[in-house]
């Protein structure tokens, strides 16, 4: 673990032990309150519009151009859209986020509650294209993913989808995170400081 890493841990325990929440939290909440209070060099953004357009104009061949819809109206938004980015001020480096809840078959529900597939949906990040964007975007090196993405809701309890996840993240694993406990920032935060800090470095 770096120094960098090192340093925000000393600074979350000194802030959350002073600043313990019964509510829930939300993602950027907690973040926010984070770094504005700790003054430290990182910033998060909710929403981010670096890629509205990313699929705009993209090029196709004369051949597929010819055998697909082309209507007279102009496409000007057409893209993806991260839920959070948080940038490392020093480094220019930006990781982007998905916050992904999700019902999910725990306790007193059929197994038929997990159908949802927010978490399938995820994972166009992990498409050679978007891959490439978002790393040039985020300035982060081809050691690291340049994504994270926090599963909430009961899709963090369940048999059947928590397997799924892991299995295709496979080595990845600091690049997600079941945040069960929403009332519990902690382990949000040491996920972050034990893992995404070294992508931003």
């Amino acid at each position: 673990m770096g120094s960098d890493a090192n340093r925000l841990r000393r600074k979350w325990q000194n802030y959350s032990g002073n600043n313990a929440l019964i509510a829930e939290t939300n993602f950027f909440e907690t973040f926010n309150e984070f770094f504005l209070n700790l003054e430290d060099d990182y910033i998060i953004v909710s929403k981010p519009k670096n890629f509205s357009k990313v699929y705009v104009g993209f090029p196709l061949d004369n051949q597929t151009i010819s055998e697909i819809y082309n209507p007279e109206i102009e496409i000007t938004k057409h893209g993806v859209f991260p839920d959070y980015a948080i940038k490392n001020l020093k480094t220019e480096k930006t990781i982007f986020i998905e916050v992904k809840r999700q019902d999910g078959w725990v306790e007193g529900k059929p197994r038929s509650a997990g159908r949802g597939n927010a978490h399938e949906r995820s994972c166009k990040y992990f498409t050679p294209g978007l891959m490439s964007i978002l790393r040039s975007e985020g300035n982060i090196s081809k050691d690291y993913l340049p994504f994270w993405t926090v599963f909430i809701g009961d899709i963090t309890r369940d048999p059947c989808r928590v397997r799924e996840i892991t299995m295709w993240y496979g080595e990845n694993t600091r690049n997600f995170f079941f945040w069960r406990d929403q009332k519990d920032q902690s382990k949000l935060v040491n996920h972050f400081i034990d893992n995404i800090v070294e992508i931003l470095d």
